[in-house]
């Protein structure tokens, strides 16, 4: 097991009293901006009788954003806030909205993790509360649409000064760093740990710690390890802390847990609403070392040079006085590694265009596919501006409608997609699922009043498969006294043009005679799911293999020859002789 350091270093026990009580009232009135200052003293939280991580956290013990929800929740009455860009305002809580691509790969993560490890029960909002923390949600949700962040999200140096001290792991490979490790990307992954959960979540055939669909899906994978079920409090508590071994970080994921819980919505990529109190920060620090002994504690915060986003105060002048920090101008060689991006003017440019005039469908707008399968072709549309020319950028919302069990690529029935520079955007892959019926997919161009397009969906029945025939498995006759059973299994195999066939259905009749094919009221019977005779049954298919095993045959009570018809739907027939004797006397 790899030491933990504590992330902070302290002048002593008295002092550090004052600041955990400190943070405990500010914790209790939901304070923004509160900085804990005692993020990781292993050995206090095992006295207190928290678990100790199974290894060196997942963000190697860096630091974190400490703002809290809001009071007022997102559901609450009289918590409205009108936002600008939506339509006719909006009673939406801008801290509750999660950009477009991170909510998405968010949603897909817990959809993968649903499948592939059910009994974990990973809710998306616990990564939504741990990508805030450690990141701002991706500084706002600031990516590419691949879901790749613009600029590298950098956590301070793990050099043991102020921070735990980890070595370099990866070359610089992912942190540019070739002596010490940083946490990385949007979900802050140490590369050492990284090279352990490291994932593929868009399919793209990489595992790159700054893209939030691999990040997601790593940091989920992380969460449900060791056969944790989240939705029991000690799992859920033991998995955070083993991504920060921190009370307060403990503290801050759930506060936030519990918010998105209550209610989010979606914003545009890089509309997110950053940390107040710092969104610059790796995911939560400038990623520049720390050297200020006290840690930024009590009045002394931000002293010496601890540098990290959610610690440093407003520079001040001479006279104590706040001014403001000059923005350094891209390009010009002034940026910080890690330093946040200039927000966009909030008007554009003269001549650039306000948004597409409207959407149109590329292709089909009526789709068709079997159940179980892929639709061949994917939802399309096309942004134009009025004067018909091709809009790129345009975000497009693809929503399924209905009920349906068809889904997108990643079990998810929404997608966002932006246009290219032909102006068209692609809906992802579309499965059909099992259940038949038609649906809706809908195009919306998101934060543009522009009208929808619609495509109707259908998912057709499976074809039936036929086969031409049957044939027992043994030519053993099938003999048994009246009052009884015959003996051992009846099995037959499907075959379609030689080759055993899966999933045909079969019906077995008990009938008179062959020239007389009707169905017998005497002799050997099934019995049915009640226990009473039946001598026809026609849920019947076989299995993977070709091959149907008839349930037990009873005889009956009459003694003679009978038949046993099996037919598929394909033509085959196959003629079974049973004979039943006359009963023991004894």
């Amino acid at each position: 097991m790899a030491p933990f350091i504590s992330r902070r270093l302290r002048k002593g026990a008295a002092t550090t009293a004052v600041a955990a009580a400190a943070m405990a009232a500010l914790t209790a009135s939901q304070a923004p901006g509160v900085v804990s200052t005692d993020h990781g003293d292993r050995n206090q939280e095992q006295r207190a009788g928290e678990p100790a991580p199974d290894d060196t956290p997942i963000d190697g013990g860096s630091s974190y954003h400490t703002d809290l929800p809001p009071l007022v929740t997102p559901d609450k009455p009289g918590s409205s806030t009108d936002l600008p860009g939506l339509p006719g305002g909006s009673s939406i809580k801008p801290e509750a909205g999660i950009p477009a691509s991170v909510l998405a790969a968010y949603k897909k993560a817990e959809a993968a993790l649903r499948e592939s490890n059910p009994g974990c029960n990973l809710p998306w909002q616990l990564l939504a509360a741990i990508g805030k923390v450690e990141s701002g949600q991706a500084r706002g949700g600031n990516v590419d649409a691949g879901g790749t962040t613009v600029s590298p999200i950098l956590g301070p140096v793990l050099d043991g000064n102020g921070f735990a001290l980890i070595k370099d792991t990866d070359g610089g490979a992912y942190d540019g760093d070739s002596a010490h490790d940083r946490a990385v990307g949007p979900m802050q992954f140490i590369p050492s740990t990284w090279a352990s959960w490291g994932r593929d979540g868009n399919g793209d055939g990489k595992k790159d710690p700054n893209n939030i669909y691999d990040a997601a899906l790593a940091a989920g994978s992380y969460l449900c390890a060791g056969g944790r079920d989240l939705s029991v409090k000690a799992h859920l508590d033991r998995a955070i802390l083993g991504y920060n071994h921190s009370q307060e970080y403990l503290n801050t994921v759930l506060s936030w847990f519990e918010y998105y819980k209550r209610g989010t919505h979606e914003v545009p990529d890089g509309t997110g609403v950053l940390p107040a109190n710092g969104g610059s920060g790796g995911g939560s620090g400038s990623g520049n070392k720390g050297s200020g002994k006290d840690g930024g504690k009590g009045k002394d915060q931000g002293k010496g040079k601890e540098e990290n986003a959610h610690t440093l105060p407003k520079p001040s002048d001479e006279n104590g006085n706040s001014t403001p920090t000059p923005t350094p101008k891209p390009g010009s060689g002034d940026e910080t590694p890690g330093s946040p991006t200039p927000k966009p003017p909030t008007t554009p440019p003269p001549g650039t265009p306000s948004g597409p005039g409207k959407l149109t469908a590329v292709g089909a707008r009526e789709l068709s596919a079997t159940a179980g399968t892929h639709f061949a072709r994917s939802p399309r549309v096309k942004a134009v501006d009025a004067a018909g020319k091709p809009v790129a950028g345009v975000r497009v919302k693809y929503e399924i409608l209905g009920e349906t069990g068809a889904r997108f690529i990643g079990l998810v029935r929404s997608a966002t997609v932006p246009t290219g520079a032909d102006g068209t955007a692609t809906a992802p892959k579309l499965h059909a699922g099992e259940k038949t019926g038609a649906f809706t997919v809908r195009a919306t161009a998101v934060g543009q009043e522009v009208a929808p397009v619609e495509f109707a969906a259908t998912v057709k029945a499976r074809p039936v498969p036929q086969a031409d025939a049957l044939a027992r498995l043994d030519d053993k006759e099938l003999t048994a006294p009246a009052g009884g059973s015959f003996a051992g299994p009846l099995t037959v195999t499907a075959t379609n043009k030689g080759k055993a066939t899966a999933g045909v259905p079969v019906t077995a009749t008990m009938i008179t005679s062959a020239e007389h094919p009707d169905p017998a009221d005497k002799g050997p019977y099934f019995l049915d799911g009640a226990g009473k005779p039946v001598r026809t049954l026609t849920a019947l298919k076989t299995d993977a293999s070709g091959q149907l095993t008839l349930p037990e045959i009873r005889t009956g009570d009459q003694t003679g020859t009978f038949l046993l018809c099996l037919t598929t739907e394909g033509g085959a027939v196959l003629d079974v002789e049973l004979t039943v004797t006359q009963a023991d006397a004894a």
